[in-house]
């Protein structure tokens, strides 16, 4: 066995064992009220129709919120992962050891994409009793599905390490740096309510970023055809979401290993020092 195989088989039972002790964590508490608040929303949506397709605003909604936890999920969990990394020393040990970069990426990967996971099921489960239109998705639409969400984790996780990386302080890097730029796309791309109704420029910046796309891909997933109307051009437009996803996994997933691997090169534990008596000397 390889000496990359190897970090890889610790990096996967780091990454299992990190995501256990996540689920009696505050944050993971956190992300459980997000999803109640998001089954909330789909609650008062049930009885509205989208104009024009005679599908429920829920049903709309609740495939393109899993397209956004997997993009929230890929952007801001693997930056802010990678801060908390960086303030504890975890990655300056991971550094320290012969491919331990390889593991703790995989261990990333891992504990990101499970914690995604939980997120998704929590809205999913009582949505499928909630929105009747979604009984209709069939085989092929749940194919779909399982076919968007792991190349949306794909198309997002490298770029969550990249802006991670990228960060002047691990202070800055999960909500300035992340999650205040995530928002603003969230908002212009059809998640909450059809882009269609848009100005036609903010349609072509957000058809720019993989969150649009994940929403088109989860919607064409679990919606029925008649729901179409609503999007742009009238399409599914299968072969572009799967180009523009993909072409965000493969850019990410050459860049993020070069961008780490510079970023690991310059902690040290005189760095890493100097930020904890910069934390310090904030609270005192």
């Amino acid at each position: 066995m390889s000496h990359t195989t190897q970090a890889a088989r610790v990096g996967l039972s780091r990454g299992w064992h990190e995501f256990r002790q996540t689920l009696a964590s505050p944050d993971q508490m956190f992300n459980v009220l997000i999803a109640i608040a998001f089954v909330t929303v789909l609650i008062f949506q049930r009885n509205t129709t989208v104009e024009g397709t005679g599908v429920s605003l829920a049903a709309v909604t609740l495939p393109s919120m899993l397209g956004m936890l997997v993009a929230f999920g890929g952007f801001a969990g693997a930056s802010s992962q990678l801060s908390l990394n960086r303030e504890d020393g975890t990655l300056l040990r991971a550094k320290a050891v012969p491919n331990g970069m390889v593991g703790y990426l995989v261990g990333r990967v891992v504990q990101v994409s499970l914690d995604t996971m939980v997120s998704m099921l929590i809205i999913l489960i009582p949505g499928l009793f909630l929105v009747r239109e979604l009984s209709g998705a069939g085989f092929s639409g749940w194919l779909t599905l399982l076919a968007v969400l792991p190349l949306g984790l794909l198309a997002t996780l490298p770029w969550g390490v990249i802006m991670g990386s990228l960060a002047k302080s691990p202070q800055a890097s999960p909500f300035g740096f992340t999650m205040l730029p995530i928002m603003a796309i969230t908002g212009i791309s059809g998640i909450f309510y059809p882009i269609s109704g848009l100005p036609e420029w903010l349609q072509i910046v957000a058809q720019v970023f993989p969150i649009y796309w994940l929403g088109l891909g989860t919607r064409s997933a679990l919606l029925p055809d008649s729901a179409v109307t609503a999007e742009i051009g009238e399409s599914w437009r299968h072969w572009e979401t799967f180009g523009v996803i993909g072409a965000w996994a493969v850019v990410g997933l050459l860049l993020a290993p070069t961008v780490l691997r510079r970023m690991a090169r310059r902690e040290s534990g005189s760095a890493m020092e100097q930020r904890r008596q910069q934390a310090l000397q904030r609270v005192g």
